[in-house]
């Protein structure tokens, strides 16, 4: 979908990460062999393409139909995929998306290549490309024009010339959008482009870009190799979150040469960190979805590269099998996601979709492993192994993901033993009065950590003093070195975010030393006024958005910081509140000071008849109140919530399960009684 952001189209209103789990050497071959197919997805089309996700770049996310799209940016991606690994790692396609055509066909009625952009024509892009050994694929809609409102020319009508150029040109690969379609039937405009690639007699993967209006996951096996699930990816955390949980419940559709499309990568574009970044790549690969590069890999960073290129993660997107991944658990934003490989092993996900650390555990068995004496886990980030008694935990930093690779190995014992390092306590500090922390180094591994020690490190100028034992001579399987500290910022310190970091040590029964640190974050917050005060008026922790930033006092908006309006639902008007966009989860630190909640939430109008969210208060890890879904027929609804004790207070607008598609949602006069 390219829908531009604007009020006169249809809007979407909408570091290195580090685990817990300590180092080693490779991953054992495993034990068990794999099962069968799932029966519930469909065959393969016989023309054997796709048969794993299609890998490899689309200017769009990077450059949209600026001039910077062209016939160098093209040849210097492919020479890019050559020269940094990525074609060895497993990248093919390099795609054209909108803008490359000019608006009018020629006398004939043939599409003419912009010739500023493309001087020497398609045809001689595609043959440079495919004499780096890689594959070009181009874009048109299903429609009298494409996605941009400069109106280039849609196939609708024109299939089978379209495809014979195409073919002509040697594109290998087709993405059919679902722009300016006059209300013709989705099947019969997809079939009928279908039918004409076919005719060509060239082999073109073909990708159906219908934004998942007509649940083609149920009819385009029969297609094509791939079909779009949602509406278009922004690169930011909300519309990330929001598009992985609607493309999860899809994985029985998925399998070889036909997949589920969750939309382009976003990572390297700068609207996430790293740690997001590494869980968009993470969790794409886990759904087995189409690893398509968004971003100019000619200003890409070295971190960029460091995902983009993980040989280990792009392995379990391109599994043979062809297994989608699926959800395990998902309580408290905690999700694991496991997906069956060829060889019997499993891959899990463990993703924090909160922004706190948290743990996230599950076992073996519960992804699937067969009962064994001990297995092999290796973390595919820190490209380390171990074995495991049979749980698989860690501590995940905020929107961060600890990707693992789990067998039932019978050389699990090679492995040391994997150890979770955790942290209990608020990790909010007051400056200048200590906090409370306790660290925990734990034997997941059934042989035992030996000469365990542990430290933990704030930053320059803080206090961080042991106030138990920081060091154990053994812990045998499951078994805790608990240590408590006291942590104290100096009086004065700003509020903010500061690293502290738990380190560990141990030896394997062999005698080799294992290290490892767990990165976290302590905030550094101001307790909460007494008395009632409106949220818009107090800081907060953090603050994630569908679309555009978080307002204060305003409507969400478009895209742009200060963009909103006044907040009106049902026709009133309020001056105090939060403008948000499906997902929004905005977090304050209340200390356990605080009791209450209170609101009016809903719709902004300036969402017309469109949208649908639903409202949730988060008192710590419990849910305190919901609202349930609503829709811009509901006049604003109160809600409120006791929120005693918390030490954190979690205001959340989410989708209602239908996209993030004109979701500007507000809370409206929403107080924190303290």
């Amino acid at each position: 979908m390219r829908h531009p952001h604007t009020r006169t189209t249809r809007r979407r209103v909408v570091g290195a990460l580090t685990t817990g789990l300590l180092c080693a050497a490779g991953l054992a071959a495993p034990a068990t062999a794999a099962p069968a197919q799932d029966p519930v997805a469909a065959p393969a089309l016989a023309d054997g393409l796709a048969l794993t996700p299609p890998m490899g770049f689309n200017n769009w996310n990077s450059t949209h139909c600026r001039a910077d799209f062209d016939e160098a940016m093209v040849k210097g991606i492919a020479d890019l995929f050559v020269d940094k690994g990525l074609k060895d790692a497993g990248y093919r396609y390099v795609n054209l998306d909108d803008c490359w055509a000019l608006p009018n066909r020629d006398a004939n009625g043939k599409l003419v290549p912009d010739p500023a952009r493309f001087p020497n024509g398609i045809k001689a892009v595609a043959d440079y490309v495919h004499a780096k050994g890689l594959k070009l694929g181009i874009y048109t809609s299903a429609g009298t024009k494409t996605c941009n409102s400069a109106g280039f020319p849609g196939a609708l009508g024109h299939e089978y010339s379209d495809a014979r150029q195409f073919a002509d040109w040697g594109v290998d690969y087709l993405k059919y959008d679902n722009c300016n379609n006059l209300g013709v039937d989705a099947k019969q405009r997809y079939r009928t482009m279908r039918d004409a690639l076919r005719a060509t007699g060239r082999s073109i993967v073909y990708s159906i870009c219908e934004w998942g209006e007509n649940k083609p996951w149920e009819w385009a096996a029969d297609d094509g190799q791939l079909w779009r699930t949602t509406g278009d990816i922004s690169d930011s955390w909300g519309s990330m979150v929001s598009i992985l949980k609607q493309n999860l419940p899809l994985a029985p559709y998925a399998g070889p040469g036909h997949w589920n499309d969750p939309d382009m990568l976003e990572v390297g574009n700068g609207g996430m960190t790293d740690t997001e970044y590494r869980s968009h790549y993470s969790l794409w690969s886990v759904m087995a979805a189409p690893l398509l590069i968004g971003t100019d890999l000619r200003k890409a960073s070295p971190a960029t590269f460091d995902i983009l290129d993980n040989k280990e993660v792009v392995a379990v997107d391109q599994d043979p099998l062809g297994k989608q991944g699926t959800v395990v658990s998902s309580a408290g934003g905690r999700w694991v996601v496991a997906k069956e490989m060829k060889d019997g092993s499993r891959a899990v996900a463990l993703f924090n979709e909160s922004g706190t650390a948290q743990r996230i555990a599950t076992t073996a068995g519960a992804v699937g492993l067969p009962d064994a004496p001990a297995y092999t886990l290796r973390d595919l980030w820190q490209h380390r192994s171990y074995n495991t008694a049979g749980t698989l935990a860690a501590t995940v930093p905020a929107h961060g993901t600890v990707l693992l690779r789990v067998a039932a190995d019978p050389d699990w014992a090679a492995n040391p033993p994997a150890a979770e390092l955790g942290l209990d306590g608020s990790p909010f500090v007051e400056a200048g009065t200590p906090a409370t922390l306790t660290t925990a180094v734990t034997d997941l591994g059934r042989t035992a950590a030996r000469q365990v020690s542990v430290s933990l490190t704030g930053p320059e100028g803080w206090t961080v003093r042991p106030t138990s034992a920081a060091t154990a001579a053994a812990l045998a399987t499951g078994k805790s070195l608990r240590t408590g500290w006291s942590v104290t910022a100096p009086a004065g310190t700003p509020t903010g975010s500061y690293a502290l970091i738990v380190q560990a040590s141990y030896r394997s029964p062999s005698g080799q030393r294992v290290t490892g640190a767990l990165p976290l974050t302590a905030s550094v917050v101001l307790p909460p006024p007494s008395g009632t005060s409106y949220a818009s008026d107090l800081p907060w922790l953090s603050a994630t958005n569908g679309w555009g930033p978080v307002e204060r006092d305003t409507s969400n908006g478009e895209s742009a910081a200060g963009d909103g309006h006044p907040i009106t639902i049902g026709g009133t008007t309020y001056a105090k509140g939060l403008g948000v966009h499906a997902e929004s989860a905005v977090e304050f630190y209340t200390g356990g000071r605080c009791s209450a909640v209170t609101a009016r939430v809903g719709l902004d109008d300036e969402t017309g008849t469109r949208g649908t969210v639903a409202f949730e208060i988060w008192a710590d890890g419990r849910k305190a109140a919901s609202t349930g879904v609503l829709t811009h027929a509901t006049p604003a609804r109160a809600v409120s919530a006791d929120v005693t004790g918390a030490q954190v207070v979690r205001l959340v607008a989410t989708d209602g399960g239908d996209g993030i598609d004109y979701d500007h949602a507000d809370w409206a006069d929403p107080k924190l009684t303290c």
